[in-house]
């Protein structure tokens, strides 16, 4: 292997120790309700959405009409839970899984208690 071919798998591997992983909340704070969302990467997927609800284009669309019709300063975006990192590998994207899965349950942010749809087995 050469020097080049190193430095890319040892940044593979280091990357995610460098990176906040974990789950994070938008909140709307006249309504109460709430988005959820996790990533291996907090920091850039809370800017990213903050820059696609900025510019009108979130794929959430009920998410981007409370924020075109309530403002940004109704809106707070909150780290839930971390996962910290180790230097033993782990399936961290599958660990993250789990934890927006535990906090779903928890939160339920569905109907008029969120932005996500009912997963098909919660409906009745």
């Amino acid at each position: 292997m050469n020097r080049r071919e190193q430095l890319k798998t040892e940044a593979k591997q280091n990357g995610a120790r460098l990176r906040t992983m974990g789950v994070y909340r938008i909140r709307n704070e006249r309504n109460g309700r709430v988005f959820l969302d996790a990533s291996l990467n907090l920091e850039g997927a809370m800017d990213r959405d903050r820059s696609w609800l900025a510019l009108g284009g979130h794929t959430n669309r009920s998410l981007q009409q409370d924020w075109n019709a309530c403002g940004a300063d109704a809106f707070r975006f909150d780290i839930l839970e971390t996962l910290t990192p180790t230097n033993d590998p782990r399936d961290y994207a599958g660990e993250v899984a789990l934890l927006l899965e535990a906090w779903m349950a928890q939160l339920e942010p569905y109907g008029d208690k969120g932005y996500l749809p009912v997963p098909r087995r919660m409906r009745a």
